[in-house]
């Protein structure tokens, strides 16, 4: 459910903060790439491991592990979160803070599971960048006191 809400700037920094605290996230290991398919080879070049599927007008592109270095690889997390969970804003909200963080834009792919509280993402950054930015997901869902904590070691 997409909610609605008039919030200020620090309000939604707290309510988005508080609700990555209940996602559950996975990391995926190894890299990915968005391999791409003429519409007409559908559904024959879906490949079974693939995380994702999207199409345009004119090709199908799947988003499957891969390591070749001809193709422009990705890092890969996924975002659950519990039903009711207001994350509103969430994925802009994030996309920023990577942004602000590591110099990276980000790509997002959304699915649903109703029953696994609704809509879920698929988040990708350059495979370079991974682990950097594996590390500060996984300290924003561990809480933001761990987060505090932890710049406060950097150099």
């Amino acid at each position: 459910m997409v909610n609605i809400s008039h919030e200020t700037t620090e309000a939604a920094e707290r309510r988005l903060l508080r609700v990555t605290t209940q996602a559950r996230v996975r990391f995926f290991t190894g890299t990915y790439a968005f391999l791409e398919f003429p519409l007409s080879s559908f559904p024959d070049a879906v490949r079974p491991d693939a995380l994702a599927l999207v199409r345009d007008d004119n090709v199908w592109s799947q988003l499957v592990p891969c390591d070749a270095v001809d193709q422009e690889l990705f890092g890969v997390f996924r975002f659950h979160f519990p039903e009711g969970a207001d994350n509103s804003g969430f994925v802009g909200w994030l996309a920023t803070r990577l942004k602000q963080r590591f110099g990276t834009g980000v790509f997002v792919t959304c699915g649903q599971h109703r029953e696994d509280g609704g809509i879920f993402d698929y988040w990708g950054v350059p495979a370079t960048l991974a682990s950097d930015v594996f590390r500060e997901i996984q300290a924003l869902v561990d809480g933001p006191l761990v987060v505090a904590s932890q710049r406060d070691l950097r150099p």
